[in-house]
Order: C-alpha cells, then structure tokens, then sequence
C-alpha cells in the first residue's frame, strides 16, 4: 500500500523518527486528538471492540483517539456524519458496520452514496452473530422456535441493534422457512436489544456476542450462531446451517474516512490500527467475544465494499425491504 513506509516512522514518532513527507512534516500528522465515531451505544460489542483497539493505535500514533458513539439510523449515522462536511484531514473517521451499505438502497432519498463518498482506510474484524432467547423459553432449538413462529403469524418478536442490521438475515431465514411472519423491533445498540430480551419485552434477540457471557451463566439460550463454523466457547450450539438454513453471516467491518484523504495519511492510519490489532488487550477482546481477525488494507477493504455493495443491495431491493 502506498506510503507504508511513512506510516511506520509516524508510528515510531515518538521515539524520534523523522517524518519523510514534506507536507505532513509541517503537519505534524498527528498533531492532536483524532476522533472516531461509533454508531453504536457504549457497553455493545463494537464498542467495547473499538476501544480497545483505539487505545493501541493511539500508543503508535502518539494522540489521544476519542471514541464518539452516535447510535441509531442502523448504525449509519457515523457514515452520514463523514459525508456531511466532514473534512478529509485523518481527524474524523467512523466505523462501517455492513448496513451502512444497504441503508441508502432502502431509502427514497439516501443521505450519502457509500461508493463515492468515503476513503476505505482499514477493514478489522467480524462478529460473531447469534440467535438467544431467555433460559426460560419453550424453545430448545431453533427449529422449535421456527416451527411456532410457521403455526403463529405474528405471534413472536423478535429484537435488533437496529433497522437494516440483523433484520435482513432474520427476514431472509424467515422467507427459507416457509415464509414466516414475525415482528420486528429495533433497538438502539446490542445492550438495549438483550436487556429488552432480559426484561421479557421481546421473544428472541438476534445480536453480536454481547450475549456471550448471558449464555455462559445460564440466563440466555444460544439457539443458533450465523458463521460458517461453531464457536469455540460454544460448541453447543449449532450453526444457521447445520440446523437447516442456508445462510452465513460474519459482517466485517472497518474504519473509513470522507473521501479525498492524503494517501499518506490514510497509510499512517492504517499501519497504527493494524499494528493494534495485535495487542494483547484487544486480542482478549476478540476472544471474549468470539470476533474473527477480517483484517484488509484500505484497497482490499474498497474492493470488498464494492463487492458487498453490489451483492446486498441486489439482495435488498429483491427483498422489498424499504423504510
């Protein structure tokens, strides 16, 4: 990736190095705090994945990073806030959940184009999604649960982090199973969906690990799990394949800033956030909760989003799915 070379001696700054780049030497990139937004309330997966991760890079880049959480709009706001204004200067980025792409295809009047309007700095990791519902429900399998919502149109609700997050994986097994019918209610972030879950508000939660450790003490049921191969903390439950539907879902996600970013800037960026995956802190995170290293450079993440892009939102307007 162009300027890795620069990124590095950014990240050893602190120890003297001499910056190469006549333009960010005046620059002094990064001369203070740099800001990231998560589009998600504190205490939910991605935030506490996000801080940890920020701690390490900052350590590299020698400026406080200052996590800014602007839950709603299905995780998009973070997106909208970088389209919206946001100068290009490596101060301001945001994490990119997956349903900042489907977002504007189900809106009459999208509020940014995720194809043109941001610079694809570093994709990270993925989620370990799942299907929970309380110790006490009827349902042991998610057969089960599948089986009652087909006899009962309507009868069974179902909790998200939001509108065009884990609904679209929830409303596609839906149309696998025989075209049930259930309700939907999003939530703000993780936490508010299993609390709501907790508090008997919903039937079923379908939700990154933020679960975990619920299912370990015996307070939620874990009834399925959406990637491609069992958890190793939870070998008992089986993947949305093994109990007979069709679909897998990991859901990478990175950082990206607005677009026209200094390509040496974004190398600086890139190189202190991957270098931070690998501190022994965020490494426990991600063991905490099961999330897979998805790590890309910021060419490989722009290739996947055009990918993806072109992929969900085929998948969406197909769908119907509109707000």
């Amino acid at each position: 990736m162009p300027g890795t070379g620069f990124g590095r001696r950014v990240a050893l700054g602190m120890a003297g190095a001499v910056l190469a780049s006549p333009t960010l030497a005046q620059g002094r990139f990064p001369d203070r705090a740099i800001r990231v937004l998560v589009p998600f309330p504190p205490g939910g997966t991605t935030d506490i994945q996000m801080r940890a991760l920020c701690e390490g890079a900052s350590r590299r880049l020698g400026q406080p990073i200052v996590i800014e959480n602007r839950p709603g709009a299905g995780g998009s706001l973070g997106a909208t806030a970088l389209a919206q204004g946001t100068r290009p200067d490596g101060y301001t980025l945001s994490c990119m959940p997956n349903s900042i792409f489907r977002i504007p295809v189900m809106m009459a009047r999208p509020s940014y184009d995720p194809m043109e309007d941001f610079t694809w700095v570093i994709r990270l990791v993925g989620y370990t999604f799942g299907i929970v519902v309380r110790a006490d429900a009827p349902w042991r399998t998610l057969q089960e649960l599948l089986a009652d919502a087909r006899a009962n149109p309507g009868k069974i609700t179902y909790g998200t982090p939001g509108v065009a997050t884990l609904d679209v994986t929830m409303e596609r097994i839906a149309q696998l199973s025989g075209g049930i019918q259930w309700v939907h209610v999003p939530f703000r972030g993780g936490a508010d969906n299993i609390q709501a879950l907790l508090a008997g508000q919903i039937n079923v939660s379908a939700e990154s690990s933020v679960w975990a450790e619920l299912v370990l003490d015996g307070r939620l049921r874990l009834l399925a799990t959406w990637g491609e191969e069992r958890p190793a903390r939870f070998p008992m439950a089986p993947t949305l394949r093994e109990a007979g539907v069709p679909v897998v879902n990991s859901s990478p996600y990175g950082l990206a800033g607005p677009k026209g970013m200094d390509p040496e800037i974004v190398a600086a960026l890139h190189d202190a956030f991957r270098d931070a995956l690998q501190d022994p802190a965020h490494l426990a995170i991600l063991e905490r909760f099961n999330m897979p290293l998805m790590y890309a450079d910021g060419a490989a993440y722009a290739r996947y989003a055009r990918e993806f892009y072109a992929e969900d939102s085929a998948m969406v307007r197909a769908m119907g799915l509109r707000f």
